[in-house]
């Protein structure tokens, strides 16, 4: 099986953020490039997410991000259809993420937190596996869930270890994927952590998460079923930064072999 190279489309701030500055055509157009240059520089899929939409509500978002992310999202996937998307509503809307993907067309969603508790600056998120599952049984929708574990700006408060949060997601929280990655955003992830997980035999993908570079890519996928990138890819390595073009090609020459 080919692993899966997934790269971040990070939305500038949405209105209603904020640091919203933007308008919604210059964030359109800039959703679309993006994405465009995925798909044409071998990327699998991508994930939509309103990553400038800092500080970030902990759970339930306003009625406007929805629609500009269910906006963005239609855009992207009349763009680029054979891209998969995914859609990710910071910090941890899964239900205003599923209802998006399932509208959409998109193929999955990135839920943060989809079992346990864990401390974020956000507080304290709760999983909502039942809620989130029950929600797409109610919609008759077949979109992936692709859970975090041990997620990325927070502390597990319920999974001590990795692998037994692992455990519940799929087990208990029926999660479709996994991804583990580093402290933060472009931090780079503990393949020990990878090794916990994929140990497990869950028979899910799982995914490195951050921090995965040109230099490193082959090292990810040498244990893992696939990595999601963002940073790395961007103008000088910043995120939230439109995609380098030079960057991609680097990265998916190193990740392919080239």
């Amino acid at each position: 099986m080919t692993q899966l190279l997934v790269g971040m489309v990070h939305l500038p701030a949405l209105p209603g953020a904020a640091r919203a500055a933007d308008s919604m055509a210059d964030i359109e157009a800039r959703a679309v490039s993006d994405a465009r240059l995925l798909f044409e520089h071998g990327f699998d899929a991508c994930i939509l997410e309103n990553f400038g939409d800092s500080p970030f509500w902990k759970d339930t978002v306003e009625p406007v991000t929805v629609a500009a992310c269910a906006r963005l999202a239609s855009a992207v996937r009349r763009a680029v259809p054979q891209l998969r998307l995914g859609v990710n509503v910071l910090r941890n809307d899964a239900r205003a993420a599923l209802a998006i993907a399932t509208a959409c067309d998109a193929a999955f969603v990135r839920v943060n937190v989809h079992v346990g508790a864990t401390a974020t600056d956000q507080g304290v998120i709760e999983g909502r596996a039942a809620e989130t599952l029950r929600l797409r049984r109610a919609l008759g929708s077949r979109v992936e869930i692709w859970a975090d574990v041990h997620v990325k700006h927070g502390r597990a408060l319920s999974h001590a270890d990795i692998a037994s949060e692992a455990d519940d997601a799929v087990r208990r929280g029926h999660a479709n994927a996994l991804i583990v990655s580093g402290a933060g955003t472009g931090v780079a992830t503990d393949l020990g952590d990878v090794r916990a997980v994929t140990a497990l035999g869950l028979g899910v993908p799982v995914l490195i998460g951050s921090g995965v570079t040109a230099a490193t890519v082959r090292a990810a996928l040498a244990i893992a079923d696939g990595v999601i990138v963002g940073s790395a890819l961007e103008h000088d390595g910043k995120a939230g930064a439109p995609l380098d073009p030079s960057r991609l090609r680097s990265f998916v020459a190193a990740a392919r072999g080239h």
